[in-house]
C-alpha cells in the first residue's frame, strides 16, 4: 500500500481536524502518501482531491469543523455514484480510504467493501454518540461541554428572576447529549427519545419544587422529543402561574475547539485506522470500549443495537430533589 485518502462526512464534529491531522501525520511517517478529499462523498464523485503534506495539517488541532468541509451526498447512496467514486480512487491510484462521520457515512464504507471490495477503515466522528458498538463518538465531549457552558449561564439569570428554563440540545433518536448535559449540569428534569414523558408528571414536579422554595428550574430537552416552545406551551397551559423561557443551542453544539477528551480520541482513532489499512483489513471501524480503543467489522457494528443508560436516567432523577 502506497497512497490513502481521507475524507469527512455528514455533520461536522469538534476532533475532525485533529483526526484529519492524525492520519496524515501518522502515515506519512509510515511511508505514505495522504490525500484530502473536499465535501465529502461528493468530493470522491467530483474528482476533488488533493495531496497533503506534515504542513497542511498544521495549526488545526484546536480548530473545530473541518478543513476538508463536508456534504451529505444522495448520488453516493446509488451504486452509479459509487462507480464515480471508484473512478476518482483509480485515477489517483489510492489504495484506502478513511471516512471520518456518522452512521451515513458508515453505509458508504459499508458499501464501497461491499459493492467493490475496496479498503476503507471508519472513524466515527458525529457529535450525537449514536453509534452503539463504541462508548464515544468524535465530537460528543465537545458538545456535551458547549451545552454545560450555556446551561452555568442561563442558570444564573433564571435563578435571579425566579424562572423555569427549558434547554433543547441536539439529538434526534439518541438522548446522549441531553442525558449528560443534565447529570452534569444539575438539572431538575431531562426528557430524551428513549422514555415516554408524561406532560402532568413534569407539571406536578414543577409544583413541588415551587412548595419547596425551589422556584427556577432547568429542563434539558433533546430535539429528538418536542421542541422547546412546544414544551414551554404545554407546561405553560398547566401552570399559567409559572414563568417559563425556552432556549434552543442549535449548532452552536456542532462548534468550538474540541476538549482534551476529544483530542485524545482523535489522535488514537487516526493512528489505529492508518494501522488497520496498512494491515490491510477491509471493511472496519474503530471506537472506544471501556477505555480501550478497539476495531470492529463494520456490518458486526452497524448491527450493534442500543442500550439506553437506565441507571444513569435515574441517578439525575435522583440527585435534582
Amino acid at each position: 500500500m502506497e497512497r490513502i485518502a481521507i475524507l469527512t462526512s455528514g455533520g461536522d464534529a469538534p476532533g475532525m481536524n485533529a483526526c484529519i491531522r492524525a492520519v496524515t501525520r501518522f502515515a506519512l511517517n509510515k511511508g505514505l502518501k495522504v490525500f484530502g478529499v473536499e465535501r465529502g462523498y461528493q468530493g470522491l464523485i467530483d474528482n476533488d482531491l488533493r495531496e497533503l503534506k506534515a504542513r497542511s495539517v498544521s495549526d488545526i488541532i484546536q480548530r473545530g469543523g473541518t478543513i476538508l468541509k463536508t456534504a451529505r451526498c444522495p448520488e453516493f447512496m446509488k451504486i452509479e455514484g459509487q462507480q464515480k467514486a471508484m473512478d476518482t480512487l483509480k485515477k489517483h491510484r489510492i489504495d484506502a480510504l478513511v471516512v471520518i462521520g456518522g452512521n451515513g457515512s458508515f453505509m458508504g464504507v459499508k458499501d464501497l467493501k461491499t459493492n467493490f471490495g475496496f479498503n476503507a477503515v471508519g472513524i466515527p466522528g458525529t457529535i450525537d454518540n449514536d453509534l452503539q458498538y463504541t462508548d464515544f463518538t468524535l465530537g460528543f465531549d465537545t458538545s456535551v461541554n458547549t451545552c454545560l457552558s450555556a446551561i452555568n449561564n442561563i442558570r444564573d439569570t433564571m435563578t435571579s428572576h425566579d424562572r423555569i428554563s427549558i434547554i433543547e440540545v441536539m439529538g434526534r433518536k439518541c438522548g446522549d447529549i441531553a442525558l449528560y448535559t443534565a447529570l452534569c449540569g444539575g438539572a431538575e428534569t431531562v426528557l430524551i427519545p428513549e422514555v415516554p414523558y408524561n406532560i402532568i408528571d413534569i407539571s406536578n414536579k414543577l409544583n413541588h419544587n415551587a412548595e419547596k422554595g425551589k422556584n427556577s428550574d432547568i429542563i434539558v430537552l433533546a430535539e429528538g422529543v418536542c421542541s422547546a416552545q412546544d414544551l414551554k406551551i404545554m407546561l405553560k397551559g398547566i401552570n399559567p402561574k409559572l414563568s417559563f423561557r425556552s432556549t434552543t443551542l442549535g449548532h452552536i453544539q456542532r462548534g468550538g475547539s474540541p476538549s482534551m477528551a476529544d483530542r485524545t480520541l482523535a489522535a488514537n482513532f487516526g493512528v489505529r485506522a492508518v494501522e488497520l489499512l496498512m494491515e490491510g483489513k477491509s471493511g472496519r471501524v474503530v471506537g472506544i470500549k471501556n477505555n480501550a480503543i478497539i476495531d470492529m467489522d463494520i456490518d458486526e457494528a452497524m448491527a450493534c443495537k442500543g442500550e439506553f443508560n437506565k441507571a444513569l436516567y435515574e441517578r439525575i432523577n435522583i440527585l435534582s430533589i
